[in-house]
């Protein structure tokens, strides 16, 4: 039986076992659902011992002081001694549900409808774990084998869609455990059903607020007007001048560690059928695109870093006027960004800027939500990323061109902590409605996937082991 046959023929237990687990609303930013979170993270547990995989384990996260939701590990050694080691990633936590009035059947309970199954996770991440489920039991019954060319870990997350608050602890923890020559994610999404694709890079993402001060009151703007230096005229200039003519961020050494597009990407980039106009509709009708001059649309939202105002305020606000000098002004700013920045360079950039900027008379403070997620980065002609583009082309008989992502996840810190570096494999669209009501997922492409799967064990074993 080769790998196509068997993936067929084991479509409808496939698609039950994942129906079954979606039925759990492991939603991990919920309190009131963590213990769904733990049962999900038992089924899957439950459901790999059940496919063969020899070491199984529910690993807690957090502290006593600090506790987490649990990861799964599980581990399949190779047949050989030596060979290659891989590492999959993903998360069995979900995003919540509502508005649930927008939901056509309940997000946790499984329809399957033109071909597509409907639940919350279909797509991120529970139906691209169960990719490998049946990838690697594809591969074996092909392969006629009891054991993988190349020795197999996952590690299934389940607190991703809440921030990986404790993820990266967990790694440094089970580092031992965990080594590896290559991890594949497979928590990210292709260009369409038509055209597969492989993300490459994932930007980063670091928020931040800044507040201006000036007098102790709000002052009389007859009286003062004029006299003083007027809080939200400072914000004012200070956000606008963010950005320069050509839409460049002007932060002090902002672009001094960005990894710059290759020709080879660029042109690659460009040969994905792009439709701006229909993008601009789906970007809530927006009538132009706009951005950093000398780049593609695709260009500036995959691979080059931002700087967003999310949100601005101070002074009177409320109904009719006031004439005042307000004595505060506040603004909520986010960056995306690429590798290699770091978000804590960003954040002392912004103060190094704001301090330059702000009038005499006034103070401004810059504080930041948080570390900031690090953005991830693989190059296209790295052997982990041709190997998996050798497993996809296997499956869709037909070329497999490049993406990357805007959105941010743990994924650094997997190739920093583990020093392996990363391949995306994944099937998910882009119109399969994450985070938002009626999540699905295309079957057949989740079929496909298992198939590429099948395949990316016999790529990765011809890699050189970095133990």
């Amino acid at each position: 039986m080769d790998v196509r046959d068997f993936v067929g023929g084991h479509a409808e237990e496939f698609i039950a076992d994942l129906s079954e687990w979606l039925t759990i609303p492991s939603i991990s930013a919920d309190p009131g659902h963590h213990g769904d979170v733990r049962a999900s993270a038992e089924w899957l547990a439950d459901h790999l011992r059940a496919i063969g995989f020899p070491e199984v384990e529910i690993w807690p996260a957090g502290t006593p002081q600090s506790p987490g939701l649990p990861a799964v590990f599980a581990c399949w050694p190779a047949a050989e001694p030596g060979a290659v080691v891989a590492l999959v990633y993903g998360h069995h936590d979900v995003q919540p549900v509502e508005p649930l009035a927008e939901w056509d059947s309940g997000p946790f309970e499984p329809a399957v409808r033109d071909g597509q199954l409907v639940a919350r996770g279909a797509s991120d991440d529970k139906g691209q774990v169960m990719v490998h489920s049946l990838g690697i039991r594809a591969h074996l019954a092909a392969a006629g084998a009891a054991a993988p060319p190349v020795t197999v870990k996952l590690l299934i997350e389940g607190e991703e869609e809440s921030g990986s608050p404790h993820f990266a602890d967990l790694l440094r923890a089970h580092a031992d455990r965990l080594a590896c020559d290559v991890i594949v994610v497979s928590d990210t999404s292709m260009w369409s059903a038509e055209q597969p694709s492989m993300c490459t890079g994932m930007r980063g993402v670091v928020d931040a607020e800044v507040c201006v001060r000036g007098p102790d009151t709000d002052l009389h703007s007859g009286t003062f007007g004029g006299g003083v230096a007027n809080p939200l005229h400072a914000m004012a200039a200070l956000l606008a001048g963010l950005h320069d003519a050509d839409g460049r961020v002007t932060l002090p050494g902002f672009y001094d560690a960005v990894a710059p597009l290759t020709g080879r990407e660029r042109a690659l980039f460009a040969r994905l059928p792009f439709d701006e106009k229909a993008w601009l509709a789906d970007a809530g009708n927006s009538g132009a695109s706009a951005g950093e001059a000398g780049f593609s649309t695709l260009e500036r939202i995959w691979a080059r870093p931002t700087a967003e105002v999310n949100g601005m305020w101070g002074g009177h606000t409320g109904p009719g006027g006031k004439t005042i000098i307000p004595r505060q002004a506040h603004a909520k700013l986010s960056f995306r960004l690429v590798a290699h920045q770091e978000p804590a360079q960003v954040i002392e950039a912004l103060r190094a800027y704001v301090a330059a900027h702000t009038p005499p008379g006034l103070e401004a403070e810059v504080s930041a939500r948080g570390p900031g997620v690090r953005p991830a980065f693989s190059p296209i002609d790295s052997p982990a990323v041709l190997a998996g583009k050798r497993a996809m082309e296997r499956a869709f008989e037909r070329e497999v061109l490049f993406t990357r992502e805007g959105g941010s996840g743990p994924e650094a810190d997997l190739a920093d902590i583990l020093g392996a570096p990363l391949v995306f494999i994944a099937v998910g669209l882009d119109s399969d409605r994450i985070h938002a009501p009626n999540e699905k997922v295309e079957i057949a492409l989740l079929l496909k996937g298992a198939e590429a799967v099948a395949h990316l064990w016999d790529e990765l074993a011809k890699l050189p082991t970095s133990r």
